[in-house]
């Protein structure tokens, strides 16, 4: 599994790239770990694009859930977008809407999320 991040204003978005599968969960969770114990200031949220993850484990949604509830308990905001099928029917199946908010795209995950971050991404698209 490969993993990148960049902040966009006050909303961290990660990158996982691969399956998150139970051998690679705790690379996710290693990975996450700097974001989430030491958020950078003025975080309000991150946002988990998915678009290059074909397969998503229990464990890979149990570092997830974790994520969520350590943004919960600062008052931020955790979105995922970009589910591929097979993901999409994994989250369904286990109602993880109900874990984390699920966007189509990232442009709409930072709309909903931050106008900072909506407007450094449409700067960085353009």
């Amino acid at each position: 599994m490969e993993f990148s991040s960049r902040r966009l204003a006050d909303v961290v978005v990660a990158r996982p790239l691969g399956q998150i599968d139970h051998a690679n969960a705790q690379a996710l969770q290693q990975a996450l770990t700097p974001i989430l114990n030491e958020p950078p200031a003025g975080m309000v949220g991150l946002v988990l694009d998915l678009a290059g993850v074909d397969y998503i484990s229990s464990m890979g949604l149990r570092v997830l859930m974790v994520a969520a509830k350590q943004m919960r308990a600062r008052s931020a905001r955790t979105a995922v977008t970009e589910l591929r099928p097979v993901v999409k029917e994994i989250f369904d199946i286990a109602r993880f809407n109900h874990v984390t908010e699920v966007f189509p795209s990232l442009r709409a995950a930072l709309q909903a999320l931050s106008p900072a971050a909506l407007a450094a991404y449409d700067a960085e698209s353009r």
